[in-house]
């Protein structure tokens, strides 16, 4: 009679055999990283435009995780939001990198 460590041995199943195999063959059962893990980025600031076709009010709305959420209707504003979120994504505290910038 041995009183060490010995090979764990396989459970009977029910019908006499020796227990099921918990995964198939071939499979790997090891955890394997997800290769689409996260990188750490996240969106920040979004720009939606909307411009169905000719006739149709085109929409634009320009939301930041800082707070800001504008909207505007019509060609011309449109373009202006456009043009003001371009403007944003490079003064935004959550966005441009403050090192090297003067304070105000």
């Amino acid at each position: 009679m041995t009183t060490g460590p010995r090979p764990a041995e396989q459970a009977p199943a029910a019908d006499g055999r020796g227990a099921a195999k918990v995964v198939a063959e071939g499979v790997p059962s090891a955890h394997r990283p997800d290769p689409h893990g996260d990188d750490g980025r996240r969106p920040v600031a979004w720009l939606h435009t909307v411009a169905p076709g000719r006739g149709v009010t085109p929409s634009v709305r320009s939301w930041c995780s800082c707070g800001r959420d504008l909207f505007a209707a019509g060609h011309r504003r449109a373009l202006t939001l456009i043009a003001d979120h371009q403007q944003h994504r490079t003064e935004c505290p959550r966005i441009a990198p403050q090192e090297g910038r003067k304070a105000a």
